[in-house]
């Protein structure tokens, strides 16, 4: 595993927590030399992850729509700014570039680019390694609440399975890596 896409927020969360743990796992990627795929933004917890992870020699790849350029105030400084049409090929860019996937806490943006990897990886699309980083317990509802659609068979156990969750950056990327070295990555991103 050489490359973290990272799905957060573009607002900071209320509290310092979510801000610190996008530090923690800035740091965690450059102790592990990962490099890091990500929104593009610089501002709340998008800008704080990129914006720390810059200051630990991460390279730092942005995929941001021209759209949002100017609303989420692009990190220029990033090591590849890559701008492209449409929220659609911003995750398919960002998922092509990466070789596992990690939501943070964030609104209903870093949610949906989270259940798409997830619905890709079910349909076969690709095999890649996916996490939540569950910071403060941010997820604990969504994570009752998937374990609830398995019980009311909604959700096969082996499709909740996919989602590695942990509180610990350090033991998530750790896990994702094991989880990377034991599949195959193959991907077929030509279905979506």
């Amino acid at each position: 595993m050489k490359t973290v896409c990272v799905f957060c927020g573009s607002n900071s969360g209320k509290g310092s927590a979510y801000l610190l743990a996008a530090q923690k796992l800035a740091k965690e990627l450059a102790t592990k030399n990962l490099s890091l795929v990500y929104g593009g933004g610089n501002i709340g917890i998008m800008g704080e992850l990129a914006n720390t992870a810059l200051n630990y020699n991460v390279k730092v790849t942005g995929v941001i729509p021209q759209t949002l350029v100017d609303r989420e105030a692009a990190l220029h400084e990033v090591s590849e700014l890559i701008i492209v049409d449409t929220m659609h090929e911003r995750k398919a860019k960002m998922s092509e570039l990466s070789d596992a996937f990690i939501a943070m806490s964030g609104g209903i943006g870093t949610l949906e680019e989270l259940f798409e990897v997830w619905t890709w990886k079910q349909l076969g699309i690709h095999s890649k390694p996916i996490g939540l980083l569950n910071t403060d317990g941010y997820f604990n509802k969504l994570v009752d609440f998937l374990n609830e659609s398995v019980e009311k068979e909604f959700m096969k156990r082996d499709v909740l399975e996919m989602l590695i969750v942990d509180d610990d950056s350090s033991r998530l990327l750790d896990r994702l890596s094991e989880l990377f070295k034991d599949k195959n990555t193959a991907n077929n991103f030509d279905l979506i």
